[in-house]
Formats: structure tokens, sequence, C-alpha cells
């Protein structure tokens, strides 16, 4: 067999066994990022996330040139973000908008481009100038950039309808919900998908009600 044959399977083979690695890797964050979200008291929540951050922290180490791993970690800080609040909260809003800004420079597609869902939403979550980098225009087009990548996910058109009712735009917010509501399950993470349905019903009370 011609040796570049050889070489160019191999390394093939090589690319599919690491990718395969980190999504390995991060399938424990993703399972508890879900238990703590969904499942824990409010009040449990904001250690339980700092934890989860240090696991976080060891794939990263392990993955150092893996968008996926930079990814989750961007999530769990930001959540842990939210259970934590007030101006303390702020540095890890900064470490999360790195980590997702990483895993974009790496592969924007991972993970179907998740970097830009998150990376949207705190955008518009966290305040602008001059207390932080919130900025809505910024929101709109990572969200935008989230659904292009993703057309049929739960969890860019959840919150891309999220930030559209922020905005008032509450029948293209709606159009969007539908998406989310009817988007493909996700055998591996049902817990997620539980969770976000329930979000989504409570966001469809809200618009259903601002439509009338």
């Amino acid at each position: 067999m011609n040796i570049k044959l050889i070489l160019a399977s191999f390394l093939l083979l090589s690319g599919s066994a690491v990718h395969a690695d980190v999504l390995d890797d991060i399938k424990p964050l993703q399972q508890r990022w879900a238990e703590v979200n969904y499942q824990l008291d409010e009040g449990q929540r904001e250690s339980a996330f700092e934890a989860l951050l240090q696991q976080a922290d060891a794939v990263v180490q392990a993955n150092t040139d893996k968008a996926e791993a930079y990814i989750w970690r961007g999530i769990i800080a930001s959540s842990y973000a939210g259970a934590k609040g007030g101006l303390g909260a702020l540095s890890l809003t900064e470490q999360s908008k790195a980590d997702l800004e990483q895993a974009i420079a790496l592969d924007d597609t991972a993970l179907q481009g998740s970097a830009y869902t998150s990376l949207g939403v705190l955008y518009y979550k966290v305040p602008g100038w001059p207390v932080g980098f919130g900025s809505d225009k910024k929101a709109r087009a990572m969200l935008t950039k989230a659904v292009e990548l993703n057309p049929q996910g739960i969890d860019p058109n959840y919150f891309y309808a999220e930030f559209l009712l922020e905005e008032r735009d509450y029948k293209a917010a709606m159009r969007y919900l539908e998406l989310a509501k009817h988007a493909p399950a996700r055998p591996d993470r049902l817990l997620a998908d539980s969770g976000r349905q329930q979000e989504i019903a409570a966001l469809e009370r809200k618009l259903t009600k601002k439509l009338k």
C-alpha cells in the first residue's frame, strides 16, 4: 500500500480518536451541569457550580486545543456567575467570555456552534458599559449565527426567542420558540432537554400574554 495513503489513514483515525476523547471528557460535565441547573435547590447551586468549574478546569488542561472543552468551561462559568449574582459574578462572566471566544477561534462549528449561543446569552444578560461588556447588538449577532449553524437546535432557538422577547419583537420570538419546542430530542441529554422544555413552556406563557 502507498505509504502516503497509510499515513493519511493513520492521521484520520488519530484525529477521530482524539475528538472522541474530548467528547467523552465533557459528558460528565454536561450531565452534572443539568443536575445542578435543574434538580438542585437555588441555594445549593453556587457551591455545586464552583466545584463543577474545577472539574472543567481539568478537562481544559487535558484538551487545550479542543473547542468543546472551552465551550463547556465557559457554560459552567456563566452558570456559576448566574448562581452567584452581584458584582462578584462579573469576573466569572469575563472568564466565560474568554473561554467561548477561544472556542470560536479553535473551531466555531464545535458542538453545532454552541459557543455562539452561550456568548450571545452573555452579551444580553451581562450589564453594559461601564459595569460590564453587555451589548444587545453583539447578542443579536451571536444568536443569529448560532441559529444559522444549528437551525433546529433547542438551545439557540430558545435563547434567541428569549432575547427577542426582551427586544419586544414578540411575533418573531414566538416563531423561534416554536422551533425550540419542537427541536429533535438529544438522547444523551434527556435531563437537559426536559429542563429546557419547562423553560420553553414558561416563556411561551409570557409571550402568549404579550401577543393578546
